[in-house]
């Protein structure tokens, strides 16, 4: 028995001297799936679906006039089909791929090369990861055509989509979510996509607007929406469908979503109501338009902040961020002329400035957020802004580019015949009522 004792004592004095001979990596336990954060983020992935179509398509469509709706929810549809397809071709390595500076991911998984059913990203599967990711870059584009509707060729669209997404999107998300880019190493904070998604598509469908030109008519002629009923069901399924987007960024099923989860509904209830108030002081009846239009604006300046501030930091968030947005389309836009005919900018644009800003702000244990303090509220809030304005100007060029690029190889605006005719028979041979 000593002679046992000897020999299993000096075998585990050598197994524990290789063991502490082996890298730091062997020595960690290799990363595990967790079945709950799994079966969350695929519901959440489906949720961001869900925003897309029908959600967004309904919002958008009942804002344009009948002669468009058909047009606006297939431009919708189509691009977010094809952001997938460029997502497993190239997107997904250009956002998340391994061994990428500041500015773009390395190129090792073009096509999802090396990722199987078995690869794991955190505690979920990396396909996971890839097609919640995916969803966000799908809705990101078309959002952009909020600024363009009523008056862009189909065509055009799709070739914008493909370099947009190339030149903006991808870029972006790499800068902001992925180790080793430029805002995440800074210590920006955003959440669920306040930069990426917002700022970034508010700002790209201003330049595109721009460049674009005015519908005809506008703005003498009245260009009303032909059915907020629709709108009012588009609103709703974004504010369900948003809760996988804001509470799924916490890429698990744990607190950090659930602080994100009650911040999603009291911003947005918030800014819905704040709306509505900004109406009746300035002399108006309080809108179904404004009630969309402040919801859609406090789940826009949510996005950012979801899990980087506390509860009723939210609420304050909400609302300053719904009436500076009401100002933003009900003032700023008729005064500058400008034709951003879904106000994607008034909207998604000012509201994701706010929202990325209010974060720097709001994220510190003095006002309630869940921040430790180490960054004090004047250097969280400097970071941000730089971040912010990083983004505008990448976004104003590469759309820029993009623009010019679709406009060389199918032309970007319909004939004047189709554009007074609608888009919906001129373009795709079709009506969205007999």
């Amino acid at each position: 028995m000593t002679f046992a004792r000897k020999l299993t004592g000096a075998a585990l004095a050598t197994g524990l001297s290789l063991f502490a001979a082996l890298p730091a990596w062997a020595q960690e336990e290799a990363p595990k799936i967790d079945s709950g954060d799994t079966a969350w983020m695929m519901t959440s992935t489906v949720l961001v679906l869900a925003m897309i179509l029908p959600g967004l398509a309904l919002f958008y469509g009942g804002l344009t006039r009948a002669k468009n709706m058909l047009s606006a929810m297939t431009q919708i549809g189509a691009v977010a089909a094809l952001a997938m397809l460029i997502w497993v071709t190239w997107g997904y390595t250009m956002a998340f791929g391994d061994g990428g500076g500041a500015y773009i991911g390395g190129f090792g998984k073009l096509f999802m090369s090396g990722i199987t059913a078995d690869a794991v990203s955190g505690t979920i599967p990396e396909f996971v990861f890839a097609c919640f990711q995916m969803t966000f870059a799908a809705i990101t584009v078309a959002l952009v055509l909020g600024g363009t509707v009523e008056r862009i060729k189909f065509s055009a669209v799709m070739v914008f989509g493909i370099v947009w997404l190339t030149l903006v999107y991808f870029p972006i998300a790499h800068m902001v979510w992925a180790s080793g880019g430029l805002f995440f190493d800074m210590g920006a904070l955003d959440f669920a996509g306040g930069t990426v998604v917002h700022i970034n598509a508010g700002v790209s469908a201003l330049v595109a607007a721009l460049i674009l030109g005015k519908r005809k008519g506008y703005p003498t002629e009245p260009m009303p929406p032909h059915s907020l009923t629709l709108t009012m069901v588009g609103t709703g399924l974004l504010w369900v469908g948003w809760f996988g987007f804001n509470a799924g960024s916490a890429l698990a099923a744990n607190g950090s979503a659930s602080l994100a989860m009650i911040n999603t509904f009291v911003a947005t209830a918030s800014a819905g109501l704040f709306w509505m108030i900004a109406e009746r002081v300035l002399g108006h009846k309080a809108s179904a338009l404004g009630f969309c239009s402040g919801i859609i604006a406090g789940l826009v300046a949510v996005t950012p902040a979801a899990g980087n501030v506390g509860v009723f930091g939210a609420v304050v968030l909400g609302a300053i961020a719904s009436v500076i947005c009401y100002f933003a389309v009900a003032k700023l836009k008729p005064a500058l002329g400008y034709d951003d005919s879904l106000d994607a900018f008034g909207i998604h644009g000012v509201g994701g400035i706010v929202g990325a800003i209010g974060t720097g702000i709001l994220h510190d244990p003095s006002l309630g957020g869940p921040g430790d303090g180490s960054v004090g509220i004047g250097a969280q809030t400097l970071i941000q802004i730089e971040a912010v304005l990083t983004t505008i100007v990448l976004a104003a060029i590469g759309t820029a580019i993009a623009v010019y690029v679709a406009k060389a190889i199918t032309g970007l605006r319909v004939s004047t015949d189709v554009e007074l005719e609608g888009l919906d028979l001129g373009e795709h041979g079709e009506r969205a009522y007999n």
